[in-house]
Formats: C-alpha cells, sequence, structure tokens
C-alpha cells in the first residue's frame, strides 16, 4: 500500500523578492504617498491632472538621461558629463539650423551624433583603458561646456519654421482634463517629449528586463570577477553601457530644445546631478547591480513633486527647494542600506 505522503503535491518554496523589486516598491509607494499627501493638503493644482503630465511634458529629457544614468550605474560606474552634453547638443543644433539653414532631422543626427561621440570615447577610456568613470566623465562635462562655448558664447534661438511648428506640437487627451469655473472642460495636453520619455522608459526596461545585454549589466555591477568567469565580456559590457548612455543623452538633447527652443551655455545645468539623485531615489545602487528605469522614472517624479510642494508651502527661494532634495536623498539612502542590511541578514539566517 502506497503512503498517503507520497501522494500529497510538494508545496514549491517562493523565492524571495529580489533588491531592485523591494526598492522599487519603496519608491513608487513614496511617491504615491507624496501626491495623495499634497492633494489632501494643498488641492489646487494637484486635483488638477495638467500638473501630474506637465511633471513628465517639463523633465521628459531629466527622464531619458536618468535612465542613461541608471544603465552606468548598474555597471557601477557613473556619468557626469550628460549635461554638458546637452548643452552642446543645444547649442550646435540650433547654430546648425540658424546659421547653416540646417533642417530638423539633420539637427536630430547632429544630437545623436555628438551624444554617440561621447559615449564611444568615455566607454573606451573606462572599459579599455580602465580609467575611473568619475575622472572621464569630469573631463567630458567641461569638454561639453567648453565646446558650447566655442560654438556660440551668446545664447541662441531657434526661428527654424519646421523647427517651431514641431516644438509647438501638443496632442490633446479628450478623456483627461479638469473642468474650469466657467463650467468649460480644458483637456489635458501632451508635448513630444512626454511620448518620447516614456517610450525610452519602456524599451530600457525590456532591455534590462529581457535581453541578455540587460542581465550582463546586472552581472558586471554585482561582480565583474564572477560575471567574467561565467564568460561574460565585461569590458564590452562596460562600453556598450557608456555608448547607450551616450545615445539616450543625445536624445535628451534634442527632447531638451524641442522644449526650450533655444542654445545656452548653461542649458541643462545641474542635469547630471539630479539625473544621479532620482536614480538613487528609484532604487539604484552606486555599487552597481541593482536598478529599475521603472524606479528611476518615478524617482524623476518624487524629485519634481518635491519642488512643487516646496513651493506650494510658500519657501519660493532655490535654495529651500536644494535642501529638501538633499534631505530626500539621504533619506532614501539610508533607508536603502538599513533594508538592503536587513535583508542580507534575513537570508544569511535562512540559508543556515
Amino acid at each position: 500500500m502506497k503512503s498517503n505522503d507520497a501522494q500529497m503535491p510538494v508545496k514549491e518554496k517562493k523565492l524571495p523578492l529580489s533588491n531592485t523589486t523591494i526598492l522599487l516598491t519603496i519608491t513608487i509607494c513614496t511617491f504615491a504617498a507624496m501626491y495623495i499627501f499634497g492633494m489632501v493638503l494643498w488641492g489646487g493644482g494637484f486635483l488638477n491632472p495638467q500638473q501630474f503630465f506637465d511633471i513628465i511634458n517639463n523633465n521628459a529629457y531629466l527622464i531619458i538621461i536618468s535612465c542613461a544614468l541608471t544603465v552606468v550605474m548598474i555597471t557601477g560606474g557613473i556619468d557626469i558629463s550628460v549635461g554638458g552634453s546637452i548643452a552642446l547638443i543645444t547649442m550646435a543644433s540650433v547654430v546648425f539650423m540658424e546659421d547653416f539653414n540646417g533642417g530638423i532631422l539633420s539637427s536630430l543626427l547632429i544630437s545623436l551624433g555628438i551624444g554617440l561621440t561621447m559615449g564611444l570615447l568615455q566607454g573606451f577610456l573606462v572599459a579599455y583603458l580602465n580609467i575611473q568613470p568619475f575622472i572621464v566623465t569630469l573631463a567630458g562635462m567641461f569638454f561639453t561646456r567648453g565646446m558650447t562655448t566655442i560654438i556660440s558664447s551668446i545664447p541662441r534661438t531657434a526661428t527654424n519654421e519646421v523647427f517651431l511648428k514641431v516644438k509647438e506640437f501638443t496632442l490633446n487627451l479628450p478623456v483627461i482634463g479638469h473642468t474650469a469655473k466657467n463650467g468649460t472642460f480644458i483637456p489635458t495636453y501632451c508635448e513630444i517629449g512626454f511620448f518620447i520619455a516614456i517610450a525610452v522608459v519602456i524599451i530600457m526596461w525590456a532591455v534590462l528586463k529581457w535581453t541578455r545585454f540587460g542581465r550582463n549589466l546586472y552581472a558586471v555591477g554585482g561582480n565583474s570577477e564572477s560575471a567574467l568567469m561565467l564568460g561574460i565580456n565585461v569590458q564590452r559590457t562596460k562600453f556598450f553601457a557608456y555608448l547607450l548612455c551616450g545615445l539616450l543623452a543625445g536624445i535628451a538633447g534634442f527632447v531638451y530644445l524641442l522644449h526650450t527652443g533655444a542654445g545656452n551655455y548653461s542649458n541643462a545645468s545641474g542635469a547630471e546631478m539630479e539625473a544621479i539623485a532620482s536614480s538613487i531615489i528609484g532604487g539604484t545602487l552606486l555599487t552597481g547591480g541593482v536598478g529599475s528605469v521603472i524606479g528611476t522614472f518615478f524617482g524623476v517624479l518624487s524629485l519634481k513633486t518635491i519642488n512643487i510642494m516646496v513651493i506650494a508651502s510658500g519657501l519660493r527661494e532655490p535654495y529651500w527647494q536644494k535642501i529638501t532634495i538633499g534631505l530626500m536623498l539621504c533619506l532614501f539612502i539610508l533607508l536603502q542600506s538599513i533594508i538592503l542590511s536587513a535583508r542580507k541578514k534575513k537570508l544569511g539566517m535562512s540559508a543556515s
């Protein structure tokens, strides 16, 4: 007679959530809590859907370069040249359109070319010459800012008719909007940059999650020696991470130009620091191996929501926003450290 125990199904042991999933969940919940708090406390703009969509409209370029920073940070690297690349791209594109009668397509190619060139050079120096990423990209930041001034020392504004039509194009969302005091329904609108930023987030999420290249990025950032033993080409993976970062910086530069329509030395000033902060708030670790572009997306939303909340509180001076962002960043770093340490200890006890 067969034992009843042999006929009972074996209960499968659930796999623990990954560090990336845990930190992503924290970021999404934090953003949702902040925005709901703003809706309850201040109402006003927080109850208007346009304010939420404007966060993305106004910061589409920041979302894109934050995704770029997430890619290199997952490998354990960094890139602080992306803000300078955007400034160079906007200035070069405007000067090309105004002084050489260039078209919008040519300006897009220039933007992508500058971004890819910076990514190629920096990726080679970091991956194949083993130079510290911070030093390489610091040099890249100074180089791009200097080249921007060489191209034109004064701000330039685009007047190309085709470009202005594309820049001013918006898409109304007839279902989403708000009703004015006179009873008129005002639909929410989205700029072109909105759709480009969302597309970049979705594509990069798919690349990191479903492709071999994405898995290699996490492996290299987690432990490059172990990745090498598994047959992963560490140098090539790092190189393509910076090349991809440069490509995204090129896209971000063109999106920035579509939003502002001007070239200036000070364009995207400090954007690289905001991108790093957004990635960290989104759950990307500076040590590498952990991160998500979805978390980074919500990191940007959280960062800009904090700015709105500070202004709504009556603290309109810029330094209050910087102080709040600094405190928020420190809080998230501390929270990540506590959670990951406790998780590591718990998993160690379970294994034993």
